[in-house]
């Protein structure tokens, strides 16, 4: 139950009571700061509490925003504070000193806020009014002023986020807001929004599997309308600021399964209506996001506690975004999920699984391109030292196991040269042994040597300019050895399970990311272990391929993804459902 603490006398006319009721908190009156300090003592502790003016004017909005967004302990607008059951006692300790200072006099919330010794979050309230005004001809000013104003209207546009890709802006989020607050209207939650998209998705990809022209139309159009789902479930999120840890890791896990569900449904669909075997461009795709996707949270991990990038090519960027349309192109052409969900719908519907698939695999490869291109000319040119903090969430995402451990305290060596030059030969020495040689002793002995390579660029903190790139070398390594020797099987029914062996892994890897972004540190250690590292499954995957048959590969595959799959989904799901989870909500570059 929420409370919150009304103090000073009442004002005629004014509707603060019947808003704060409307917002779900109990109201309570207090004549004074030592009345106020007694109320806050006998609201339960596990209640949050708001402290307000009772001379507050201002939008029924602002007051939503300022008062009950669960992500932040303490929050404070103009007239009115709340904090959580974390906060209560900084909010506590706050109003014993005012009360010491002056017990019977009326409280001042906005002194209050200022005494307070913890961090306050003041949400941007932009149009919204919030004020306490100090004599009736301000307060009529302010009447006027949210009388000017539509909350509903701010409501509704504050709801999108304020920087999408042009697809998502232009073509879904103009409609999908009212969606929203349909939603809202009607007490749905985030997070059956959420659900129903995944479960939309997951049609699609099973209309996609059928192989049928009809089939493939029924895909497209059901891929947009989860697109439309999972835009509206954010929106309604932010509309009614009804955050979750749940909600956030399910937002953040359910796209990457839906679009990587979707492309086994083409590769299904194409298998069973033209007889054309896809799975290597599916999984090609597949393997293609999720590197793009580490190199987005390598290089923005990396840069978390850098301040401004003053180099030559930031300062380029910043002059093109000046130009009100290149910032419109530069945000499609990297092809952020909006226009690749489009594209794929579009192209399902009209073309061949093939065909979408090799328009995908070039757009994502351009895109990767550009956008790894830049950030390494960013890195280049900007003069700024990591942090401790930075060097260990990449060597969490770089995910390195056991072997490598062992390596680094067996040999003791000191490692010359850079970290990402090391990951750069590794992979290629291992790829070039797979793609050339193929299964044998020739690429165990090549896998070996990975591994000591692999630990070779980790057995120093990751601080170089460029070792950002450490982690999405290392993703190719091992998606890209496990492609390769699935092709090379010959095996109907490998690349199968060689795609669900990297969905498996590349699930534990996104895990790691939002618990990074959480500032919760990577999986446990025991769970890194028991799954290998990523050194130690791309040697267990190539002496499976030299030592079995190409038929007892494919069982091994499946059974190591099984595996893998049973072992980090039970971690996470236990990690996310917990009550120490963090609130991970992510607001940034469209993934």
């Amino acid at each position: 139950m929420s409370t919150a603490i009304v103090t000073g006398p009442p004002v005629p006319g004014s509707s603060l009571e019947s808003d704060l009721r409307a917002l779900g908190f109990e109201v309570r009156a207090a004549s004074d700061t030592a009345e106020a300090e007694a109320l806050l003592a006998a609201v339960p502790a596990d209640g949050r509490v708001a402290v307000v003016d009772a001379r507050f004017v201002g939008h029924l909005h602002a007051l939503r925003l300022g008062l009950t967004d669960p992500r932040f302990p303490l929050a404070a607008i103009p007239g009115a504070v709340t904090a959580q059951p974390a906060a209560r006692p900084a909010l506590a300790r706050a109003l014993a000193r005012e009360a010491a200072a002056g017990g019977a006099t009326a409280l001042a919330v906005d002194g209050l806020v200022t005494a307070l010794d913890a961090d306050v979050h003041r949400p941007e309230l932009g149009s919204l009014v919030a004020a306490v005004p100090a004599d009736p001809q301000a307060r009529n000013e302010a009447r006027q002023a949210v009388a000017a104003v539509d909350d509903e209207a701010v409501r509704l546009r504050s709801a999108v986020k304020s920087r999408d890709g042009f697809f998502t802006t232009f073509f879904i989020s103009p409609y999908s807001r009212y969606i929203a607050r349909w939603c809202a209207r009607r007490g749905l939650t985030p997070n059956q929004v959420t659900t129903a998209s995944l479960l939309t998705a997951l049609i699609a990809a099973a209309c996609a599997a059928t192989g049928t022209r009809t089939g493939f139309v029924a895909a497209g159009v059901l891929l947009l309308c989860s697109f439309v789902l999972d835009c509206t479930d954010g929106q309604l999120a932010r509309y009614s600021l009804q955050y979750s840890t749940l909600g956030a890791w399910l937002d953040a896990t359910f796209d990457r399964a839906k679009e990587y569900a979707y492309y086994a449904g083409l590769a299904l669909g194409a298998a069973r209506g033209g007889h054309d075997d896809v799975w290597a461009l599916a999984l090609g795709a597949m393997i293609l996001q999720t590197c793009r996707h580490v190199v987005d949270f390598s290089f923005n991990e990396a840069n978390h506690d850098a301040t401004a990038n003053t180099s030559p090519t930031a300062a380029l960027s910043g002059r093109l975004d000046s130009v009100g349309w290149t910032v419109w192109v530069r945000r499609m052409i990297v092809l952020p999920i909006g226009e690749r969900w489009a594209l794929i719908a579009v192209l399902t519907a009209a073309t061949t699984p093939r065909i979408t698939f090799y328009v995908l695999l070039a757009g994502c490869a351009f895109a990767a391109t550009y956008t790894t291109a830049g950030r390494v000319l960013r890195s280049l040119t900007r003069k700024a030292k990591r942090t401790d903090r930075a060097a260990r969430a990449l060597a969490d995402l770089a995910d390195t196991g056991p072997l490598a451990e062992l390596s680094a305290r067996v040999l003791r060596r000191a490692s010359k040269g850079p970290a990402v030059l090391w990951a750069a030969a590794g992979t290629a020495l291992l790829l070039l042994a797979a793609w050339l040689d193929g299964p044998g002793p020739a690429l165990v002995g090549g896998a070996v040597v990975y591994v000591l390579i692999s630990s070779e660029a980790v057995v120093k903190p990751l601080k170089g300019a460029l070792d950002w790139l450490v982690p999405p070398l290392f993703r190719a390594a091992e998606y890209g050895t496990g492609l390769i020797l699935a092709s090379k099987s010959g095996v109907n029914g490998a690349l199968p399970a060689a795609f669900g062996l990297v969905a498996a892994v590349a699930y534990h890897h996104y895990d790691t990311v939002y618990r990074i972004r959480g500032d919760a540190g990577a999986p446990p250690a025991w769970l890194v272990r028991a799954i290998g590292g990523q050194e130690g499954r791309t040697l267990l995957v190539t002496v499976l391929a030299t030592a079995l048959t190409a038929a007892q590969f494919k069982a091994a595959l499946t059974v190591l993804a099984v595996l893998v799959a049973g072992l980090v989904l039970v971690e996470s799901i236990r990690f996310w459902v917990s009550a120490g989870a963090p609130a991970v909500h992510d607001e940034g570059e469209p993934a």
